[in-house]
């Protein structure tokens, strides 16, 4: 059953349906577990908060870049071989479709490898455990932001704040307006501005591959 969204919606009612998708539940309880992990060992350092603030500075900077490179990929076609992966046919999808709730999530078959690379990251990438669970849980808890405010600009809640606002216009802008431009989602004027697709809005034609990315249907 695909699931559409409605109007009138209310937070809670939103709150309800993101709980109803796998990727916030496997996000939360790699983040629960991180969590509880780190606080049993301890070890407490200054580079423990050190790497989560690093970690939220250049976030919009990875965003932008996984945005770009990874869910707007064009299909490349190697002898017979598709070069396409999940994430970018399920991202295309998305845009033909921006308010059908199972393709605004991060796709379950994605994580399955998502989040096992992530801990052994963790596990091997840094100097000690502690820091390696402060990336984790830092990690799996900007995952979970991404989660909520991205299904959450695709829903009809209204936006209370002016933050969240200039957010949720800024990401509409790229379905609606102009795909190739607007690429963070969790933030605005941040990645964009500083690699230039962030323009002033007024001065960009409306593009007729929004909804269609490539023209790959035809």
């Amino acid at each position: 059953m695909t699931t559409q969204l409605r109007g009138g919606l209310t937070l809670s009612d939103a709150g309800r349906e993101f709980w109803r998708h796998p990727s916030p539940w496997a996000l939360t309880l790699t983040f629960l577990g991180a969590l509880a992990a780190r606080i049993v060992i301890g070890d407490w350092q200054l580079t423990d908060l050190a790497l989560p603030v690093l970690m939220v500075a250049v976030f919009p900077v990875f965003e932008w870049i996984i945005h770009v490179g990874i869910l707007h990929w064009r299909p490349r076609s190697a002898g017979r071989l598709t070069v396409d992966s999940l994430l970018a046919r399920k991202h295309r999808e998305h845009h033909g479709d921006p308010r059908q709730v199972a393709l605004i999530f991060i796709p379950w078959q994605t994580l399955l490898w998502v989040i096992p690379t992530a801990i052994a990251v963790a596990s091997v990438g840094f100097g000690r455990p502690g820091l390696g669970l402060t990336f984790l849980v830092t990690l799996t808890a900007l995952g979970l932001v991404y989660e909520w405010t991205h299904y959450l600009i695709h829903t009809d809640y209204k936006p209370k704040s002016s933050a969240y606002r200039a957010v949720w216009r800024n990401h509409l802008r790229h379905h609606f307006k102009n795909e190739h431009y607007w690429f963070t989602v969790t933030s605005t004027g941040t990645a964009d501005r500083l690699l230039g697709t962030y323009p002033d809005q007024s001065t960009v034609p409306t593009s007729p591959t929004a909804k269609n990315l490539h023209g790959a249907t035809g």
